[in-house]
């Protein structure tokens, strides 16, 4: 794949070496594309030598090859890492004014941005206009995630990893690759979604919860309304980045949740006029018996043990009230010593909650959770495995539904 990677004049900038490194090595063709100002981070030998092509800020050059306009031509994918303020605002303002610019405006490929500034910057009213309207023109904004900034600073802004960067940006692909040939084949289904992970509040400051971004089902949703299905999508504590294509889109409407009874809750009045649901969402199993109505303290004496009760298993509890011809679909994440194990595990597990499918995938400190890429299993009657889906999780979303689109029929 032909993919251009523009680097504009923030710290962040020396990330963008290994997010370059990482496309190169997954087999893409890169070209980057600096800003002057990005020079003054890292030099243009650099950029040259890791993505072994050359490389110009100027549209002066190479003119009789049109370069000003033929490398957003040519690209199949186009990201913007680190993306400064100033940068955001040219791009909004639709300005031209060197070789990143008139790339932009040349392209018709996807675009995504992965903002890098001061929490300050990125709050402003200006920035988030200008973000507002790139993702108006369908600009996909990857981020900013939270942490240690430069200068000591703290807080939002901070760029996205490489790794997670590129899982996303070339989630754009896989939509827009199946784009003008997308199965309709759920057209007028009503479908309701689960995402996020819930939080069991302790006290007013802390929680039990789970490290679940609501990427997957943000993914499952929007690749169903991709094909037609009418989609109620229940958030749990899902971030703005993450759900702002499902926002967008005319055939989801979303409904936020903090707590598992109230997931369960959100689930059961969507599941009144589903005719699929998916229970994607990271339910707690437990939560605190006592909720104090003030932060537990130090000085109040040492907090020895936390009782716990169980929740209400929702998907268990959708299943045994079903409609007919109603499909419902679980998700388990498990942590196995072999995929046997996996398999095994998945397959008890569909048998005790009464689901239809149940999708299983092994996480870990490093792998399904908050991570661009899945790798999962579809379980079925019988314990038959119908479908193993790995890459993005758009990716999968695309698989998975294929598997329900065979089950309805």
């Amino acid at each position: 794949m032909n993919i251009v990677v523009a680097v504009t004049g923030g710290i962040a900038a020396y990330k963008s070496v290994h997010l370059v490194r990482l496309l190169i090595k997954a087999g893409h063709e890169v070209t980057v594309v600096p800003t002057e100002d990005a020079l003054r981070f890292v030099g243009l030998p650099t950029w040259e030598a890791i993505s072994r092509r050359p490389v110009t800020t100027s549209v002066h050059e190479d003119v009789a090859q049109v370069r000003h306009v033929a490398l957003g031509q040519a690209a199949e994918l186009v990201i913007v890492a680190p993306a400064t303020a100033n940068t955001i605002a040219k791009m909004a303002a639709g300005l031209a004014d060197d070789l990143l610019g008139t790339t932009l405006l040349a392209t018709t490929a996807p675009v995504a941005i992965a903002p890098a500034m001061h929490t300050e910057m990125w709050r402003h009213q200006a920035t988030q206009a200008n973000i507002a309207t790139l993702r108006d023109r369908g600009v996909a904004v990857l981020g900013p995630g939270e942490g240690e900034l430069t200068g000591g600073d703290s807080g939002a802004g901070r760029m996205l990893e490489p790794e997670q960067i590129m899982a996303e940006a070339l989630t754009l692909i896989d939509a827009g690759h199946r784009g003008a040939h997308e199965p309709h084949d759920l057209d007028g289904l009503r479908v309701a979604v689960s995402a996020g992970g819930t939080r069991e509040p302790l006290d007013p400051v802390r929680f039990l919860g789970n490290r679940s971004s609501g990427r997957q089902g943000v993914a499952l949703a929007l690749a169903a309304a991709d094909r037609g299905a009418d989609v109620v999508l229940v958030a749990a504590h899902v971030d703005g980045a993450v759900l702002a294509d499902a926002e967008r889109h005319p055939l989801i409407r979303i409904e936020h949740v903090g707590t598992a009874a109230e997931l369960g809750d959100a689930m059961r009045r969507a599941a009144e006029e589903a005719a699929v649901i998916v229970m994607a969402a990271a339910v707690a199993d437990y939560r605190p018996a006592d909720v104090s109505d003030r932060k537990l303290t130090k000085e109040a004496g040492p907090l020895e043990s936390i009782e716990l009760v169980q929740n209400e298993d929702i998907v268990a509890h959708l299943a045994a009230r079903r409609h007919p011809g109603q499909v419902i679909i679980a998700f388990a994440a498990e942590t196995p010593d072999h995929d046997g194990e996996l398999l095994e595990r998945a397959r008890r597990k569909r048998e005790r909650k009464g689901v239809d499918l149940l999708v299983v995938n092994e996480v870990g400190w490093d792998r399904g959770f908050e991570a661009g890429e899945n790798t999962v299993h579809v379980i079925g009657d019988g314990g038959a495995v119908l479908a193993l889906a790995s890459g993005t999780k758009r990716a999968v979303a695309d698989d998975v539904w294929d598997v329900v689109a065979d089950v309805l029929g």
